[in-house]
């Protein structure tokens, strides 16, 4: 019998959830964060 235990943890900036912003060109339509 196997035991898996994985602790994950998240964490934005302080002062607010945090944003994320993606790279928008006209021929691109779903670009790399940038």
């Amino acid at each position: 019998m196997f035991l898996d235990e994985a602790v994950v943890t998240f964490s934005s900036g302080r002062g607010g959830s945090g944003a994320v912003s993606f790279h928008r060109e006209k021929h691109v339509p779903r670009g790399g964060p940038n």
